[in-house]
């Protein structure tokens, strides 16, 4: 059977989904509301057509079908919102510690207990009161030109602001959420002082003014505009093996540093779903979750979109595997995720723009 995808929308909700933009839509077999145990409805802001493995093996696991909505993170933020307590979610599942911040800050999660999840997913990568589960890890390394730059020059984030890169990095706007996170376990580390006198520095380094996004700075660092590049490791997998000659060329001027290796480690950030207090199906969404920890879908999320899985003794897809192992900054994500509104003041005035 090939798994559709339907968002169910009725007439105020059908304006809602309007003001906010487009939502990714499919036909589907169904629609929501099978009744309880046999759906779970996901809004998701995952935008990877390889997460559609997940789902077909969720249902051919447990007999229970997705319904996906997607879109924007804050899109579906506030549609959950609007739609209150006649909202047909049961998760939401969104990239980055900061996005489940805003969610949890809108008290739209429920948590959810359950010794599956606490034993599969470590300490550090779910919320304290299991109100959400990091379901993939992203490293957020400096990567260098090959031909410019020795990577024995390079060592930790602060090192960053050394004059001996002036002019030489590139990285995303701090209106990125991935960007904010980095900040805010940089907060962590240092304090807010610190960390603001560090972004300063960061940006007195900057090749040009941030724009577009990591695919962007990678492939900017290999034509020479910049010689390093602040990215999340995936982006330069997906170069590797892409179809294009161009990009795999790309990818083979570019090196992978893993920084404060000697110190607290790289920092790492999610994607994550939690289960919706409004949930009509909680109990499916929960099967869920737990299959999503499953060895077997930790496997897709690394093979279908070159992440790291969260689940100790699943491989990391070969390509990724070749960037080298590395230690991770051990912090929880709701820490740096909780982090994001002052970092934002932060890289504000830092002129980070």
């Amino acid at each position: 059977m090939k798994l559709g995808r339907r968002t169910f929308l009725g007439a105020g909700a059908a304006a809602t989904a309007v003001a906010l933009g487009q939502l990714r839509q499919r036909p589907a077999h169904a629609q929501f509301g099978f009744g309880r145990g046999r759906a779970v409805n996901l809004y998701s802001s995952r935008h990877y057509d390889t997460d559609d493995q997940l789902y077909e093996g969720f249902r051919e696991a447990t007999g229970i079908r997705v319904n996906l909505v997607e879109a924007e993170a804050d899109q579906l933020i506030e549609r959950i919102k609007s739609e209150g307590q006649n909202s047909p979610a049961d998760i939401l599942m969104t990239v980055d510690a900061g996005r489940l911040w805003r969610a949890e800050q809108e008290d739209l999660f429920q948590p959810v207990t359950s010794a599956v999840l606490s034993a599969a997913i470590p300490e550090n990568l779910r919320h304290p009161d299991g109100l959400w589960y990091g379901l993939t890890k992203r490293a957020r390394v400096i990567m260098y030109n090959k031909d410019t730059v020795d990577p024995a020059e390079l060592s930790t984030y602060e090192d960053l602001v050394d004059s001996k890169w002036s002019g030489r990095i590139l990285t995303r706007s701090s209106t990125n959420i991935y960007s904010q996170s980095l900040v805010g376990s940089m907060i962590a580390a240092h304090g807010a002082e610190e960390t603001e006198e560090w972004a300063r520095g960061l940006v007195a380094n900057f090749a040009r003014p941030p724009e577009g996004g990591d695919t962007d700075q990678i492939k900017a660092v290999a034509a020479g505009l910049g010689d390093i590049a602040i990215a999340n490791t995936y982006y330069l997998a997906r170069l590797a093996k892409s179809d294009s000659a161009e990009d795999r060329a790309v990818a083979e001027t570019i090196g992978v540093f893993f920084p404060n290796q000697d110190g607290r480690g790289t920092h790492v950030n999610i994607s994550g779903a939690g289960v919706l207090k409004t949930a009509p199906n909680a109990e499916a969404a929960v099967q869920f979750l737990e299959y999503l920890a499953s060895p077997e879908a930790q496997r897709i999320f690394a093979e279908g979109n070159n992440e790291y899985p969260v689940v100790e003794g699943v491989a990391v897809d070969s390509v990724v595997a070749s960037f080298g192992d590395f230690k991770e900054d051990p912090l929880n994500a709701s820490v740096f995720g909780s982090n994001n509104p002052e970092a934002l003041r932060i890289t504000d005035r830092a002129g980070w723009a």
